[in-house]
């Protein structure tokens, strides 16, 4: 049991990695094709071509969820469920907290919701497939952080 739940943290923590790394090297690199859209609309549809990433994960945890049900991987469904947790947390956080998709979560100000928000919009004043930076989602920078609470004190000093 606790094997299981060791797997689903790990995996939900592998995967900001992977969100990493798919971003700046996938989406940024060869599926640019499909990530463009999401930079610089050109389109007058709610959906992006970007959102082909959230069914390529969503299939990759149906594998596990499949493997672990045909006993074929016992942890299958701690690996598929930890990659579904943080799909749906990338997706509040990415697609309704920082893009507003749906109107929800307006009003979160506090210094963890700032400096996310920062981050990502540091990322796409890049509207082109180069020079990006902060491909992360849930961790980003640490400057990002710094600049809040320095904001946070000399609001505090007044």
């Amino acid at each position: 049991m606790w094997i299981h739940v060791f797997v689903f943290i790990l995996t939900f923590c592998f995967m900001e990695f992977m969100a990493w790394f798919s971003h700046k090297y996938i989406m940024h690199g060869f599926l640019w094709n499909l990530h463009a859209d999401h930079h610089k609309k050109d389109h007058d549809s709610w959906f992006e071509r970007n959102d082909a990433f959230f069914i390529i994960y969503a299939v990759i945890s149906i594998i596990f969820f499949l493997l672990w049900q045909n006993n074929i991987l016992e942890i299958g469904l701690a690996i598929g469920l930890g990659i579904f947790a943080y799909g749906c947390a990338y997706f509040l956080v990415h697609d309704i907290f920082i893009h507003q998709r749906f109107k929800l979560f307006r009003n979160a100000n506090n210094s963890y919701a700032r400096a996310v928000r920062r981050a990502h919009k540091m990322h796409h004043k890049h509207i082109g497939k180069e020079e990006g930076e902060c491909f992360g989602m849930l961790i980003v920078p640490f400057k990002y952080f710094k600049q809040e609470f320095r904001k946070n004190k000399k609001a505090t000093r007044f």
